[in-house]
């Protein structure tokens, strides 16, 4: 997995996911908001990183879309959501992204294991998913 930061959108694997959310056709961007979602939240067995990665960048969709949401303004989210864009997405995807990043906080995730490994006393990976637990939440 090629990463160059700790945000939600800062690899390629949440790049990519973008790019096809991007690319979709609106009525169908809520279904693979929900996908990823689903596809973290869901895994019983060891989490793959490229999974989470891309439950993150859902996660941050969402989390965005909330009162108060943190605005996305990484130039690897979808496009029409840096241009002022909004999703119409239900109410039942702010638990789903919540379940989702307690998933891949878990210590049988890919993700969780890596970033433990790589980032010592300061993790802004795990500040990242916590931030956007936290607004996911708040309700």
């Amino acid at each position: 997995m090629g990463t160059w930061d700790s945000g939600p959108f800062d690899n390629d694997t949440a790049a990519d996911w973008c790019g096809e959310v991007n690319d979709a056709d609106m009525a169908k961007r809520p279904m693979l908001v929900r996908e990823a979602l689903s596809r973290a939240a869901d895994e019983e067995g060891y989490l793959d990183g490229d999974v989470a990665c891309a439950a993150i960048a859902a996660a941050a969709i969402v989390a965005a879309q909330q009162p108060g949401g943190p605005a996305i303004t990484s130039s690897y989210a979808p496009d029409f959501l840096l241009d002022g864009g909004r999703l119409d997405l239900p109410d039942d995807l702010a638990p789903l992204a919540a379940r989702a990043l307690d998933r891949i906080m878990a210590a049988d995730s890919e993700w969780h294991f890596l970033w433990q490994d790589a980032a010592g006393p300061s993790n802004p990976a795990f500040d990242s998913v916590h931030d956007l637990r936290g607004v996911l939440t708040a309700r």
